[in-house]
């Protein structure tokens, strides 16, 4: 019976088990070939702050910086903008964009240190 468990379990292939070694003779897991080079944690962090963001936009911001921000950075799958393109778009000037846009910025910011606490 003993055997029978040895044979099953012998072509099993653990993740962080040695395969094979570098040129300088150290170990190498599956773990390490097959890494893709992205930092998980980095990505669950990002995620994490784009779910806070889109929560943080419609809670804080009026309709006009919504629709600016929404333009100018492309969220919501659509292609980001240049001030200039969003400010023809909303009929208004590009130094008036650039206000709206960097006070908006200023709330989402605030949301974001308030959330940190």
């Amino acid at each position: 019976m003993q055997f029978r468990a040895a044979k099953k379990s012998a072509s099993d292939v653990y993740i962080n088990e040695p395969v094979e070694t570098d040129k300088d003779g150290n170990a190498l897991t599956l773990m390490d070939l097959i890494d893709d080079g992205i930092d998980i944690h980095e990505q669950v962090d990002i995620l994490i702050r784009s779910r806070q963001l889109y929560g943080f936009l419609r809670e804080c911001l009026d309709e006009r910086e919504l629709d600016i921000i929404i333009y100018r950075y492309g969220l919501y799958g659509s292609k980001p903008h240049t001030q200039n393109e969003t400010a023809k778009k909303m009929g208004i000037s590009r130094s008036y964009v650039s206000r709206l846009e960097k006070k908006a910025i200023g709330k989402l910011k605030k949301m974001f240190d308030n959330a940190s606490i």
